[in-house]
């Protein structure tokens, strides 16, 4: 039984570590070894700049300027997240807003006012669900070694999972310096599922919470329009936007049975990435029910 357990260990670790590096490997439709190798990809136009789906092998199911690194905007929190959960700071400890958790770079605004004062936990489900900006600096400036620590620790860990050309810049993804390319957003997004907080956070439909004392509950909805629709199977997914950046969409999701990750950088129009999935989506369905 020991060994057994062992051998499972070893092989979901094969397995991971697969699906992180191996579109890197140029895992592309000239690969005889890819099973997408048929799909007709002229029968699909995505609007997105860059686009990347890949399946639970880390097999390429479409690829479109996938390797130049480009502004990610809130995708960042994801790795604001796991940097702060991996420090295994207090989720029940109370952090209030502050002046310093100003946006003085995209000067969007925030329902959390100066004094709104909620757990570690709820800043990381804000910050991930509704991408709550103010939240998500929060959490940089209440981390060991504050802006200067998380941005060192968030860079690292990047490293760590072999995103070669990820680089962060602040926690919220207001800097347009957070960059990536689609091959590291799979890696990202590959390790941060596997987040039980980041999973529930970024598959929740809303949450209500009450950050002051002598005002009424506040109630957010997730940025990602996909996870009220039925027919999608969402495990992750955040989305992001500067003027930089354009629309950004990533997901852990499931299609006709097939894992897979989505991400889809610098669309133009709101909607945009939802139309991109969901033609994808449409596309894959059709050409599976076909072969």
């Amino acid at each position: 039984m020991r060994q057994k357990g062992l051998f499972s260990l070893v092989s979901y670790s094969l397995v991971i570590l697969l699906f992180i590096v191996s579109p890197v490997l140029a895992d592309n439709k000239e690969n005889p070894a890819n099973p997408w190798n048929n799909l007709n990809e002229k029968k699909l136009k995505l609007r997105s700049a860059s686009a990347l789906i890949v399946d639970s092998h880390g097999h390429s199911v479409y690829a479109k300027s996938i390797e130049k690194p480009l502004p990610i905007a809130s995708i960042t929190k994801l790795m604001t997240a796991m940097v702060v959960l991996d420090k295994k700071l207090p989720l029940d400890e109370k952090i209030t807003i502050t002046k310093a958790d100003r946006d003085l770079i995209q000067l969007t605004g925030s329902r959390l006012k100066y004094g709104a004062t909620l757990s570690r936990r709820e800043m990381i489900h804000l910050a991930l669900m509704s991408s709550e900006n103010r939240a998500a600096t929060a959490l940089g400036r209440t981390y060991p070694g504050g802006m200067k620590g998380i941005v060192q620790a968030m860079n690292e860990k990047a490293l760590s999972l072999g995103m070669k050309t990820a680089n962060f810049a602040d926690p919220a993804g207001l800097k347009v310096e957070n960059r990536a390319s689609a091959i590291d957003l799979v890696a990202m997004i590959t390790a941060a599922e596997k987040y039980p907080l980041i999973h529930k956070a970024t598959t929740s439909r809303e949450l209500t919470v009450h950050p002051y004392k002598s005002k009424g509950p506040l109630r957010y909805v997730n940025t990602n329009r996909l996870i009220k629709n039925k027919k999608w199977d969402i495990e992750l997914s955040k989305t992001g936007y500067i003027n930089e950046a354009g629309r950004c969409l990533v997901m852990k999701t499931e299609i006709s049975g097939e894992p897979m990750v989505m991400v889809l950088l610098n669309s133009f129009g709101k909607l945009t990435p939802f139309g991109d999935a969901n033609r994808f989506k449409k596309w894959l369905e059709k050409e599976l029910k076909s072969s």
